[in-house]
């Protein structure tokens, strides 16, 4: 499998650097800076879940994680864990291109310009874009790279509803390959963080049947 997907990426130009169990990955991590990281789920020594945890301790680096797990939980715990994407085992070496150039495109948009965007003030939540950081109730709240996306396109609309399709589009450039349902987990993830009572949300609606809003003052 690495063999696999190494070889398409290397022909397009980028530098791929292996790594044959999850320790391994952690070392290469600790040692050099990467703009992407790719997991498989079933990895000697150290599991893809444990190393996509490690990784999020300390670092916003992009994650896919690859799997051959079908199971819903499987996906919502590496999404929870903070990856950026999941690809579910059969897939195409089209798609796997197709989600890598996505993420690192995300990635590189998300870099600071010379355009400055005005911090957001809701109640007791502050997002600064520039510096993509978020506090509620005066505490600093970390994200992950697509946690903070959803969350910048809902605040940046307030009142305007998302169905989960176009939130895919705004964080991912496109809906292919995704499930619809991922925008759910990253929203409870979100409420669960920045909401005061996570199961009666105030600052991130839900319109039944449509998709999400953020709230309008």
């Amino acid at each position: 499998m690495q063999k696999l997907l190494t070889y398409p990426l290397r022909k397009e130009g980028y530098d791929v650097v292996p790594a044959l169990d999850g320790r391994e990955a952690l070392d290469r991590l600790r040692d050099d800076n990467f703009d992407l990281v790719v997991l498989d789920v079933m990895m000697p020594k150290q599991d893809g879940f444990d190393v996509c945890r490690q990784i999020r301790a300390r670092s916003t680096v992009p994650i896919i994680m690859l799997t051959a797990k079908t199971e819903e939980i499987d996906k919502v715990l590496g999404l929870e864990l903070g990856a950026d994407d999941y690809i579910t085992k059969p897939f195409s070496v089209r798609e796997f291109r197709s989600r890598v150039k996505a993420v690192l495109r995300r990635a590189a948009l998300a870099q600071p310009d010379d355009q400055f965007e005005e911090p957001i003030r809701e109640g007791d939540l502050a997002i600064d874009f520039e510096r993509r950081q978020v506090t509620a109730r005066d505490e600093a709240v970390r994200l992950t790279y697509v946690e903070f996306e959803v969350l910048a396109a809902l605040a940046r609309n307030p009142g305007r509803v998302f169905s989960r399709t176009m939130l895919l589009e705004r964080v991912w450039g496109d809906s292919s390959y995704r499930d619809p349902r991922t925008i759910d987990v990253h929203i409870r993830h979100l409420r669960e963080k920045l909401e005061a009572e996570p199961k009666h949300p105030e600052l991130i609606l839900t319109v039944r049947g449509v998709g999400y809003r953020f709230q309008d003052t």
